[in-house]
């Protein structure tokens, strides 16, 4: 129904009514923590007419929800409200919390999960705002969190040397946590792990102004803020979902001469990564460029792996382009002067190990969006996990139709069909392509995350593509394949880089 100018939709019940951008609106200054003053300072607008807008007396501009995008850093929730009730659609009504049965993840309910994280002089600054809601019988009077940093994702004995030789310190974190709007109240933590590279903190619905426990029943919000140096934090940032949660958003803010690009990937329970379903936004501020994403009811257990590359310091290098090979060790792929590609690869115990495999297909999916950026494959690629330094038998393959299929304990019990020899290249040494000797099908048996043992059949291309990666799996390169007499060319006499393959 329409009442003058202001669009409003009914939600089904009799006689209420929601004006849904308001809402959106509102519940992002709640989320930014902005009192109506400070919103329409944020957005250089008059703070009666904000005042207006967000109770519905005025009807919202285009220009408005753009000012209001940018200043509370939404990922794209406000355009999507405005465009929502410019056609009068139906109020998406944010579901109620769901009951929390499961002992095991408390009684605690995330209605709101944001961070923003923002990099200036080398130095990551991390904010952490969280709505959350007692769903259950008794008082809370604690909450876990926890800091993990990686600086070199993919490479676990490079990053285990420089927390051995530097850890992650206390007072390089400078923790602090507040309870209540406006950082009303400052909370008192408690260390529960203390590691090189790994903290974990209670922190204590408690301070200088006595005990403040979350009753049945009751919600608040709780901030902390914490800093890590450029040099042990790495170009990744992830949000596990260990809570029932209903939105979760992030923002990155960095100076915009570092040119930053930024991708996501989700990696669910099953151990399949994917790219977010959701944009990333980007809004150019000045000197700075922010990244928003939000979804909203991400799944328990998922994990959202956001990471970047800062191009712009790649512009005061004026000396030659570094060689492939030279490019794929910079992002952390192991090359083939490595004697653990030629180890047997540790096989899985699935299910009992099912969180360890998640972990590296996370870093497998990582190393690919990262090497992805820096080559286009019209072929596919893969990798497998000693490529990156973890000796466990698990690899990836994306296909030239964009599918990603992950294998744990892959091998190859039957070949059948032509037998055809075509290109190919291999990340560890990126510098030369060969010719390789494979068959048209494979039977490949492996294992699933919940422990069965399947048998898929692979043809053509993929059937290329997969064998190869299981060649690594088994500690054998592709030089071992081919023929006796033949050699690899140098990559700058391969004409094939881009195309698909032929067949």
């Amino acid at each position: 129904m329409t009442t003058g100018s202001t669009s409003t939709t009914d939600t089904g019940e009799p006689g209420t009514e929601v004006n849904v951008f308001a809402v959106e609106l509102e519940r992002w200054r709640d989320v930014r923590g902005f009192s109506r003053t400070g919103l329409a300072k944020a957005m250089g607008y008059d703070r009666s007419y904000v005042s207006k807008v967000l109770s519905g007396a005025e009807p919202p501009s285009e220009a408005f929800a753009g000012h209001a995008e940018a200043a509370l850093r939404a990922g794209g929730a406000l355009r999507a409200a405005f465009h929502e009730f410019e056609a009068h659609r139906p109020t998406k009504v944010r579901p109620p919390a769901p009951p929390v049965v499961d002992q095991q993840t408390g009684s605690l309910v995330v209605d709101h999960d944001d961070a923003t994280l923002r990099y200036d002089d080398g130095v990551y600054r991390l904010i952490q705002r969280r709505h959350l809601l007692n769903q259950g019988a008794g008082p809370i009077t604690r909450y876990l969190i926890r800091i993990s940093v990686d600086r070199f994702p993919g490479d676990p004995e490079r990053s285990n040397q420089l927390y051995s030789e530097n850890p992650l310190t206390w007072d390089e974190i400078d923790l602090h946590a507040w309870h209540g709007q406006t950082r009303s109240n400052p909370m008192d933590w408690t260390a529960h792990h203390d590691r090189a590279a790994f903290k974990e903190v209670w922190l204590l619905f408690a301070g200088e102004h006595g005990h403040f426990p979350l009753y049945p029943g009751e919600s608040c919000w709780i901030e902390y803020e914490y800093t890590v140096r450029g040099d042990h934090w790495g170009n990744w940032f992830q949000r596990a979902v260990r809570l029932p949660t209903r939105t979760l958003s992030v923002c990155l803010d960095f100076p915009a001469d570092l040119s930053a690009a930024v991708w996501g990937l989700h990696t669910s329970m099953t151990a399949h990564a994917m790219p977010f379903a959701t944009a990333i936004t980007r809004d150019d501020n000045g000197d700075r460029h922010v990244f928003s994403w939000t979804c909203e009811d991400p799944p328990l257990h998922a994990r959202y792996r956001l990471e970047w590359d800062f191009r712009g310091r790649d512009n005061t290098d004026d000396g030659p382009p570094p060689a492939p090979n030279e490019v794929m060790a910079s992002l952390g792929i192991v090359q083939d002067t490595d004697p653990a590609l030629r180890r047997v690869a540790r096989r899985f115990d699935l299910p009992a190990e099912a969180e360890d495999a998640r972990r590296v297909v996370t870093a497998l999916n990582s190393t690919a969006e990262r090497v992805a950026q820096a080559h286009t494959f019209g072929k596919g690629m893969g990798i497998a996990a000693p490529q990156i330094g973890i000796d466990r038998a698990a690899a990836i393959i994306r296909t030239p139709d964009g599918e990603t299929i992950t294998l744990f304990n892959p091998t190859i019990i039957e070949s059948a069909g032509e037998i055809d020899e075509q290109y190919e290249g291999c990340l560890s040494f990126f510098d030369v392509r060969g010719q390789v000797p494979r068959s048209h099908v494979i039977h490949v048996e492996h294992t699933t995350i919940d422990g069965q043992k399947k048998i898929t059949v692979f043809e053509r291309g993929v059937a290329r593509l997969v064998a190869h990666e299981i060649d690594h799996l088994h500690g054998h390169l592709y030089t071992d394949r081919m023929r006796d007499g033949v050699k690899p060319i140098p990559v700058e006499q391969y004409r094939g880089t881009g195309t698909t393959w032929k067949y």
